[in-house]
């Protein structure tokens, strides 16, 4: 388990970009933030994945047990409580929507919408629609190929990059199997947002 977790290069503080300010709370760091996610679930013979974070610690979980590509998929902290349920809402075109829970309890409104666009020349863009902690309706967009696990979100006011997905090379360059990726999320940018919005990403793309 140490062996795959993140690792923040001495170069990643040079690299920093300027992102509006927001609220602060546990998802939320004012700096760079990387972490590791595993394809894997903790299930044994489970469909899911895990997250870790720079230190090596578990933050987020996925089990779908044994049904992959589910239509209801939850993302959990360690402990199993459930931070954001996902919904698939339209089978034919793609449209899926994200819940936040409170407590145990499911919000009736959703946080976000995401609308997967045609495919062309292999490249997927899919849109995403979400409400800010300030009630501020924003718009990401997510930018991929559906031949290998990697897309950038992009905020679409700005055209910043404000997280990417990629495979994980360790330190001494070495590339790691394609189960095992690199989240990096800029600062100030809820980091469990994003990570409703790569699950979204990885169920339209059968990965988990």
């Amino acid at each position: 388990m140490a062996k795959i977790h993140s690792t923040l290069s001495p170069s990643s503080s040079a690299k920093i970009l300027q992102f509006p300010t927001c609220s602060y709370s546990t998802y939320v760091s004012r700096e760079r933030e990387v972490f590791t996610i595993w394809m894997k679930s903790l299930v044994f013979n489970g469909s899911g994945c895990t997250v870790y974070d720079s230190k090596g610690s578990i933050v987020y979980r996925v089990d779908n047990y044994n049904c992959k590509c589910s239509e209801k998929v939850y993302l959990m902290d360690l402990s199993g409580r459930v931070l954001i349920e996902i919904l698939k809402k339209n089978l034919l075109f793609g449209r899926w929507e994200g819940h936040k829970w409170n407590d145990t309890e499911i919000e009736a409104n959703s946080w976000f919408k995401v609308k997967k666009t045609r495919t062309i020349f292999r490249r997927e863009t899919s849109f995403c629609e979400f409400l800010s902690d300030s009630g501020c309706l924003m718009n990401y967009k997510i930018n991929g190929f559906h031949t290998k696990f990697s897309c950038k979100i992009i905020d679409t006011s700005s055209g910043l990059v404000v997280a990417e997905v990629k495979r994980k090379v360790t330190n001494s360059g070495v590339v790691l199997g394609d189960d095992v990726l690199t989240l990096e999320v800029e600062p100030n940018i809820d980091h469990s947002l994003i990570m409703g919005l790569v699950l979204v990403y990885s169920l339209m793309n059968r990965s988990i």
